[in-house]
């Protein structure tokens, strides 16, 4: 007994996320009260722990892949961002104010299973994204906490365990629970970008003063690359593996909710929002292109090429380099702290996004158990998974790169293929051209980057294929149960049931085909005989049109007529028969107090295709599958509605 009392305290525990609203959790998906709104640049930060912070291992990457063209190449990135990236996510922060991002921009704009599963196969690359983030962050933080001179030497070489021990440490943060993070963001990157605009500012004065570093840069570029076109076009092959630095466009949308708006702003049209958020977008994208110009030039000319190569000072750490070697021992300390708080934070914000992405839609859609509605169950499996990642690429930033830039780059290609729908919708020729444009620069992008680095779909593709079998089996699990948050009844349909409120209730299920009057005679003569009541006066035909079958959870509106001036009719959608009978059902036995009787006919066909039909197509098995959908939700017999067949 007292094991179970433990047992019971520890579900109790788990679960109890499960009534915490996103609002808690300042990621994607963040519903915030009313008064926890901030201003754009508070939300700005929030984006940047993710964003800015990959300045603690862009420019080594960068230098790392493109050696001496790390500067070209990293201008193409920046026109890239600019011109292609910012364009496309100020449209969405347009067409999805509400945090949804580009996501649900393409949800609306696809229906029924295909859908669902095109939900599935972006979900799985928006995982990648934001797990690889926790790790690859968590990583970097280590690698500069194992080259700072201050750091014991009997703790270096220990990269996984440390890296692991920081992401069991975000992990509890949301065990416990989290809260302010928007002030400690604010916080985090203002230091952050202080230290790192001494370090750059400091590095090109030293590149002005030394004008022998920038002759040696300029003669390995003209000697390896001569031809001034030539420069360009590798630059372009290149660009691709520095997709890194477009990270954080789609949290800076997601997090949209916690922007403080106008007075006048309404849910539809929260206009100061979308401004403040437009800002928010420009700002970090501008400031971000601006360190990492300067910081790509500076390290490229400053550090020698065999300092970026793995296990090389400068490997993922190319900033802190020169911040260790220009400014001193101390001064680099401080700037490791400040980027290892950082780097570690930008995981905090990718859990954020997880824990409000997969409650969105999972669950909504019937595609996840009922405690992934819960916050701590999910934390503990994401950070069971982020060891798993870091295990397996041994807590290595360069391995994790590929990972990382695959999930970010399908995010944004996906975001820019749905500007592009969503202008060419609105017949807008010229934004469709232009988004059409940008969309395919990122799907060469996203294919070069897979083609080089596969890894980042080889991960992909176990999240995509553990979401499809949990779905699958989740679907399968949860197919009895009721699946209707709301029923309302028009004024025709609550006045049918209201006059028969003290009579015997009794409904005929029917799927009508042509619609005429011998058909519901025909219809009514059989289900008499079948069922030999005495008489018709209270009967009532209820008919079910099956909308999008893949739909989990619907609201069911019920509209009444008299067919021919004869036959009473309750008509409604649902995403399946036997479910949207069984609530109709119990909504009728709650308005009149009495227990309503429910005619079928047994279905056609072997069992076991009626219930693929039903799971599928949302009809099949429906008087066997609604009587134990209403088993199921009324225990006790004596309330439960009456189901016959015939």
């Amino acid at each position: 007994m007292q094991g179970d009392r433990r047992g019971g305290r520890l579900r109790g525990w788990l679960l109890d996320g499960g009534t915490e609203r996103a609002a808690r959790h300042s990621g994607p998906g963040g519903r915030p009260p009313e008064d926890r709104h901030h201003p754009w640049w508070k939300v700005m930060c929030l984006t940047g722990v993710d964003y800015f912070s990959t300045l603690g291992y862009q420019p080594g990457i960068a230098a790392l892949a493109a050696g001496a063209l790390s500067p070209v190449a990293t201008l193409v990135l920046v026109l890239v961002t600019l011109l292609g990236a910012l364009p496309v996510y100020r449209r969405v922060a347009v067409e999805s104010p509400h945090g949804e991002g580009s996501i649900a921009m393409l949800v609306r704009l696809l229906s029924y299973w295909p859908g669902k599963l095109f939900v599935l196969v972006l979900l799985g690359f928006a995982a990648t994204d934001f797990i690889i983030t926790i790790t690859l962050s968590a990583a970097d933080a280590t690698a500069h906490l194992d080259e700072n001179p201050f750091w014991p030497s009997g703790l270096k070489g220990h990269e996984v365990l440390l890296t692991l021990l920081l992401v069991a440490l975000l992990g509890a943060v949301f065990l416990k629970g989290f809260g302010e993070a928007i002030g400690i963001a604010v916080v985090l990157v203002a230091v952050y970008l202080a230290l790192n605009a001494v370090v750059i500012a400091d590095a090109l004065w030293r590149v002005v003063t030394h004008p022998s570093a920038v002759g040696d840069w300029t003669t390995a570029l003209s000697t390896g690359h001569g031809d001034p076109l030539l420069v360009v076009g590798l630059s372009l092959l290149v660009f691709p593996k520095l997709a890194l630095g477009l990270s954080g466009f789609e949290t800076g949308v997601a997090v949209m909710p916690h922007i403080q708006g106008d007075r006048q702003d309404s849910e539809d049209r929260p206009l100061g929002r979308i401004r403040g958020a437009r800002r928010l977008l420009t700002t970090a994208a501008a400031t971000m292109s601006v360190f990492l110009i300067t910081s790509s030039v500076t390290t490229t000319v400053l550090i020698p090429p065999e300092a970026f190569q793995p296990g090389g000072p400068a490997n993922g750490r190319a900033l802190a380099y020169l911040a260790h070697q220009h400014l001193g021992g101390v001064f680099g300390t401080v700037y490791d702290l400040s980027t290892i708080a950082i780097l570690w934070f930008a995981g905090a914000s990718a859990m954020a996004g997880l824990l409000n992405l997969v409650p969105r839609y999972l669950p909504r859609y019937g595609m996840a158990p009922a405690w992934a509605r819960a916050v701590r169950p999910l934390v503990l499996v994401f950070t069971a998974v982020a060891f798993l990642i870091t295990v397996v690429f041994s807590a290595s930033v360069d391995a994790q790169g590929g990972a990382y830039a695959t999930g970010v780059l399908v995010l944004i290609t996906s975001a820019a293929t749905a500007v592009t729908l969503a202008a060419r919708r609105r017949r807008q020729r010229g934004r469709t051209w232009a988004f059409g444009t940008i969309a395919l620069i990122f799907v060469y992008t996203t294919v070069a980057n897979v083609v080089e680095r596969p890894d980042g779909v080889k991960i992909a593709a176990c999240f995509i294929g553990g979401m499809i079998l949990v779905s699958v089996l989740s679907r399968i699990m949860r197919a009895y149960e009721l699946r209707v948050d709301h029923v309302e009844l028009d004024p025709v349909a609550a006045r049918m049931i209201d006059e028969r409120a003290t009579r015997r209730i009794r409904l005929i299920a029917h799927e009508p085909q042509r619609h005429d009057p011998a058909e519901y005679r025909a219809k009514l003569a059989q289900t008499m005989a079948d069922n030999e009541f005495p008489d018709d006066s209270d009967v009532i035909f209820v008919e079910v049109h099956v909308g999008d079958p893949s739909d989990f959870e619907t609201d069911l509106l019920v509209r009444g007529s008299v067919a021919h001036d004869s036959y009473p009719v309750l008509s409604l959608t649902g995403s399946s028969v036997p479910t949207a009978l069984a609530a109709l059902l119990l909504e009728i036995r709650d308005r009149s107090r009495r227990r309503p009787h429910i005619y079928f006919d047994w279905s056609e066909g072997g069992p076991g295709r009626n219930i693929l039909r039903y799971l599928a197509f949302g009809q099949g098995a429906i008087a066997s599958v609604t009587r134990e959908i209403l088993r199921r939700q009324e225990p006790d017999p004596r309330r439960r509605p009456h189901v016959h067949a015939g």
